[in-house]
């Protein structure tokens, strides 16, 4: 019975299948494909190098007393991943870096003008009409500054232009990095419309996330190991100082047997050799503070580089038309 009435309304199913048909073409046709590349990322994990690190073998060396603290855990480590290719300034950052562009290698363009290039389909023009409408509207009866955002590097303040904040929004859709948190494997994940220009961005995106933890990292490090070289310095000019003043007051007073004198030459003396004492631990710990710096540095190992893609990531236009016509069945 069900097969007689399937039958009884073939006409009808034909015209629903060409319907469908005709549907999942114009929608397969009008979206624009996409490509995704993964770069997967084995971040070193954070953990204590008191016994096997750089400045632990250099304060070996140097002798005891020159050990320098802070085997404490990071605030911003690997595990932060994703939160980092999230957040607004790396986003900005992105937005003005460089691209290749199709058929001139020598010719390149900055990341943000390539996402107004990118096409969308025609029914979001006409559901982003109302939006356009309004905001028309609104700029009669405003001034707009179109002078650009405000970036406050003392106060940390952001404020986007609206232009910015479209193309921010859009970077968060297609810029994801998932960490798991068992074997700390990153996954860094870029989709645009154009495979090479994806593969460069996921490439960059990489780098610059080992930049920004290994930036902070080694920002403490860079700052004590700045501080004991002016302290070096320092130290260095007194020592010299007190060694140049005995060496005058021994010149000068070499013949000479009084009491007095020899006590102003065994004064001179001890100064000289406090000096040579304070200078000599200063050159130690500043020894251990650079061998500290390059110890900070974490180590990224690239398990799968960025490559670029050959097919399209999503349901390609056969599945398009494959879905509208059975629900217009």
């Amino acid at each position: 019975d069900i097969l007689r009435k399937i039958i009884a309304i073939r006409k009808i199913l034909y015209k629903a299948v060409g319907i469908g048909l005709v549907i999942g073409i114009i929608v397969a046709l009008s979206i624009p494909k996409k490509y995704t590349v993964e770069v997967t990322l084995s971040p070193e994990m954070s953990n204590s190098k008191a016994n096997g690190g750089l400045a632990s073998m250099a304060a070996s060396f140097l002798g005891a007393g020159t050990g320098m603290s802070g085997d404490g855990s990071d605030a911003l480590n690997a595990s932060l991943s994703p939160d980092i290719v999230s957040s607004t300034p790396f986003l900005l950052e992105l937005l003005s870096m460089s691209i290749p562009v199709d058929g001139e290698e020598s010719e390149k363009n900055d990341l943000g003008s390539y996402l107004d290039s990118q096409s969308s389909p025609w029914w979001s023009y006409i559901i982003g009409l109302p939006g356009m409408a309004i905001s028309g509207v609104r700029s009669l009866f405003t001034d707009k500054d179109e002078s650009g955002g405000l970036r406050d590097s003392q106060s940390g303040a952001i404020e986007l232009t609206e232009e910015e904040d479209k193309k921010i929004t859009s970077l968060k859709k297609n810029i994801t990095a998932v960490m798991d948190k068992k074997t700390a494997i990153t996954n860094v994940s870029v989709t645009l419309q154009d495979p090479k220009v994806a593969a460069v961005v996921a490439d960059s995106v990489v780098h610059k996330l080992q930049e920004y933890i290994i930036g902070y990292r080694t920002f403490k490090a860079k700052e004590d190991c700045a501080y004991l070289e002016k302290l070096f310095k320092e130290r260095q000019e007194e020592y010299y100082a007190a060694q140049k003043k005995y060496a005058e007051y021994v010149d000068t007073h070499d013949n000479l047997i009084l009491q007095s004198v020899r006590a102003e030459q065994e004064r001179l003396q001890n100064d000289m050799s406090l000096a040579y004492q304070v200078y000599s631990q200063v050159a130690n710990q500043l020894q251990v503070a650079r061998a500290k710096v390059q110890e900070e540095k974490p180590v990224f190992a690239v398990v799968e580089p960025a490559v670029v893609p050959q097919q399209s990531s999503g349901m390609g236009r056969k599945t398009y038309v494959i879905v509208f016509v059975f629900l217009s069945v």
